[in-house]
């Protein structure tokens, strides 16, 4: 199942109840304001067990890079053209 959180707002219990469902072969997509997520709560993502990505185009507008990788490693950068392979790969999806 493919993940994307597009918002930044969402309450702690709220995601650490989405992500108790998440398995290995599940992936995490964070984009537009979502980015913010990976800074907000890193301790969620340390402890996920699937892929999880950040839109790079978004992390860039937000000037979020470098903090991305010092504060969240295993976030992965992805372009667009690959997030549309993850929308191809993975079924189903559930938008955030």
């Amino acid at each position: 199942m493919l993940y994307c959180f597009s918002q930044s707002d969402y309450p702690l219990s709220t995601l650490e109840n989405y992500f108790s469902f998440l398995f290995e072969q599940d992936c995490v997509v964070l984009w537009q304001d979502g980015v913010l997520l990976a800074l907000k709560y890193p301790q969620l993502f340390t402890q996920v067990k699937c892929n999880c990505y950040v839109l790079e185009q978004d992390i860039a507008a937000r000037h979020l890079q470098k903090l991305i990788k010092q504060f969240c490693p295993q976030v992965q950068s992805i372009s667009m053209a690959k997030f549309v392979k993850l929308t191809e790969q993975y079924y189903p999806q559930l938008a955030l």
